[in-house]
This record gives C-alpha cells, structure tokens and sequence, in this order.
C-alpha cells in the first residue's frame, strides 16, 4: 500500500464520520475539508456507495447518509481500553495544555462508544492509577496488563515476589487494589492474604503471577485513604 492510498483510505474514513454528524454535505465543502478537487469527491462518494454505504444526493443541496445509518461502533478490548486509560493518566501530567485537551477531548470520545461493562471497568480503573514523580531509573515488567484486568475484574492473583531487603522469593495470595509509577517502577498496591493487610509490590520484583478464579470483595477504602495512612 502506498502513501496515496493510505490518503484516500484516511479521507474516506473522514468522509464518513463527516456524514454522520451533518445533516448534508455539498462536495465543494469536502474538497475544500481535505484540499482536494470536487472530482475526486465524486469517486470517493462513489467508492462508499460500491463499499454498501447508504449515500443519497438531495439535488442542488449535497450528500447526506440514509436516515437510520450509523457507523458501527469502534470495538475494543478490555486490555486495549485499559492502555489508553493508562496512557491518559501519563499525557495529563505533560506541561502543554493544548496537547493535554485534545486528548482528553480524544478519550473522551472513545470512552463514549465502548460497551457498558467495559466503560464502567475503565472508570474504575482511572481512578486507581495514579503517577508520582521520582527521578531515579527506569524499570520494567510484564505484568501490568494481567494486573490491570485482576484489578478491574476483583480476581484474586498469585506471585512470587523477590524481597529485597531479606533477599528471599515468597509466594503470595493477593487481592489487586491500585497501581501507582514512580517514574522508576510500577508499584501494585493490593492486599496481602499472607500478611493481612495492604502491601506495596513491586512489578519487577514480582517473579511470576497467575490470575486465579477466586473473586475477593472490593475494597471500602480509596486510594487517597491509602496514601493517607502512609503519612
């Protein structure tokens, strides 16, 4: 695929969600939209219409989509949603407020066409991520993703964790609460079954996990409460 159609492609995808929020669209409006001559307009109408899109002309006046049409709704999974939560927590901590309210504005429209039960799980999850500033290195994992979907889904989780201070790994029961990042590491807060109480762990210092069948029961607490009680 060459960089004219991946244009075209970008342009009828636009053209399509311009027809769905306006009532009708002369082709000069398009042309101008995307600088492009009124005769390639005609050819992307055309190109929609052959596709099976419902485009129909109201002479003298533009295009418009057939009463009833929507597009279908962008699909995504649960671990997808939870990447771009993740990643709206990261953007608004940047120092640009242009580049922080276009994503928001951004986000704000994908939240609005994802299913239900995954909207209510990703607004869950916005509210236990939480970046803190730390100038030290950064450090790595796999297990965010897993955690995120314990986190949301109230599923209790197994690892082995490495202490450092006694330098032993121990294996644990744990039920997932809230993720934090240093700027150094991603830290798990979750309650410790072995301990009975909540615990801070360490994503790299977590040596396996296995996300077991065993739901817990949510936490009363906030997150907010938990920083509180570490003062």
């Amino acid at each position: 695929m060459n960089e004219n159609d991946i244009k075209r492609i970008s342009r009828l995808t636009a053209i399509l969600t311009k027809l769905q929020t306006k009532r009708l669209l002369t082709a000069s409006e398009l042309a101008n939209k995307f600088s492009v001559s009124n005769r390639t307009i005609y050819r992307d109408i055309k190109a929609l219409e052959e596709a099976g899109v419902p485009i129909l002309t109201e002479d003298g006046k533009g295009y418009y989509l057939m009463e009833g049409y929507r597009i279908p709704p962008v699909m995504f999974t649960e671990s997808e949603a939870n990447a771009l939560i993740t990643a709206e927590k990261l953007v608004l901590k940047n120092k640009d407020a242009s580049f922080v309210k276009e994503y928001t504005e951004a986000i704000n429209k994908i939240k609005s066409v994802l299913q239900y039960s995954t909207k209510e799980k990703v607004n869950l999850l916005s509210n236990r991520v939480v970046f803190i500033n730390n100038k030290s290195n950064n450090q790595s994992s796999n297990f965010l993703a897993s955690l995120q979907l314990a986190l949301t889904n109230y599923l209790c989780s197994e690892i082995e964790y490495l202490s450092i201070e006694k330098s032993e790994v121990t294996k644990r029961i744990i039920e997932p609460f809230a993720l934090y990042n240093t700027q150094e590491n991603w830290v798990l807060i979750a309650y410790c079954q072995l301990r009975k109480d909540f615990r801070a762990f360490r994503l790299d210092r977590i040596q396996s996990l296995k996300i077991l069948t065993e739901i817990f029961a949510p936490h009363k607490i906030t997150i907010q409460e938990y920083f509180d009680t570490l003062k």
